[in-house]
């Protein structure tokens, strides 16, 4: 850093400041900090950075699987939000079994400065204490009071999309909207059955029993076999893209086509929803609004202490799956 301040004709302190992105710095002298920096090939030294700072520039992410869509869309939301911070980032997956207390000392003896909780590890995670120090932001929890007290908090609208997708098909003249839920304990999955069963209340609707998969299209082709056999059955909501694969295969498989004797819609938008046949409608989510959100927050606490609470908006995606009833 000498060096570069000497080259750079400024102190010391300055080439601190602009090593650590400070906004005391102008912009000439910044360009011509970074100029001395790129001459000399300098490098910030992560450990010796953490020495002084106590800070490692690491943060983790804490998922049960990277095997569903959305998680892996979330990672790389996160990896990228991460990147752009200048923190480098350290995965860590619990699989069926979870142990998050000692996910959570494996992170904090890796030195990462705070985590991420994905999902299906929120319900486990926000009942496990945190090591000292080490902060937290979830990805999907209840924002009581205490949790938002505890760590911060980033969501999508969840129950705002599913009321959308739901009253969409009633819109469209179906009598009632069957449901293949996700599985139990996901909070997104019981924020989608919330705003499912308050679409169907507002409309007066009849709440039809729902049926349940675990994300996977596998899944959802073998549980929606009773609501095949129902001829009454015109409409589905899925809890995903994937589970709305499965349903429509399993219509398909039985003669009956989407959307002519069935409208179906998912959650989530993934890339290739709207090359699913029919297209498919469904529910967006702003997963890289979601990473970015989740990685502010994060730093935020780190820095400032101060816990975040973020919802982000859905949008319904109107595509072919869907029609009225025949």
């Amino acid at each position: 850093m000498a060096d570069v301040a000497a080259r750079a004709g400024v102190s010391g302190q300055t080439v601190s400041r602009v090593v650590n992105d400070s906004p005391r710095v102008d912009p000439g002298t910044r360009a011509r900090v970074e100029e001395a920096m790129s001459q000399l090939g300098y490098r910030p030294h992560r450990a010796a950075r953490a020495l002084r700072t106590g800070r490692t520039q690491t943060i983790g992410l804490l998922v049960s699987t990277l095997a569903t869509v959305g998680n892996s869309r979330m990672l790389q939301a996160v990896a990228d939000a991460a990147a752009a911070r200048g923190y480098a980032l350290t995965v860590v997956t619990l699989g069926a079994h979870p142990d998050v207390a000692a996910a959570f000392e494996r992170l904090s003896d890796q030195g990462v400065d705070g985590v991420v909780v994905l999902n299906e590890v929120t319900a486990a995670a926000t009942e496990t204490p945190a090591p000292r120090g080490l902060g937290l932001v979830v990805v999907d929890a209840p924002p009581d009071a205490e949790s938002r007290r505890r760590f911060g908090i980033v969501q999508s609208d969840h129950a705002g999309g599913a009321r959308a997708a739901t009253t969409h098909l009633l819109s469209l003249g179906h009598g009632t909207v069957h449901h293949v839920a996700g599985p139990a304990g996901s909070f997104a999955a019981s924020e989608r059955e919330r705003g499912w069963r308050e679409a169907l209340a507002a409309a007066g609707a009849e709440q039809p029993p729902l049926v349940r998969g675990d994300w996977t299209a596998a899944s959802a082709y073998a549980v929606t076999a009773p609501l095949v056999a129902d001829p009454g059955v015109t409409a589905v909501f899925a809890a995903n893209d994937q589970t709305a694969l499965g349903v429509i295969r399993a219509f398909a498989d039985a003669g009956r086509d989407v959307p002519d004797s069935v409208s179906v819609v998912g959650f989530d938008d993934v890339a290739d929803a709207a090359d699913y046949r029919p297209p498919l409608t469904t529910v967006r989510q702003d997963f890289d609004r979601l990473g970015e959100l989740a990685v502010a927050a994060l730093v935020a606490g780190i820095e400032d202490g101060e816990p975040g609470f973020e919802i982000v908006p859905t949008e319904l995606r109107v595509r072919a799956s869907t029609a009225p009833p025949s």
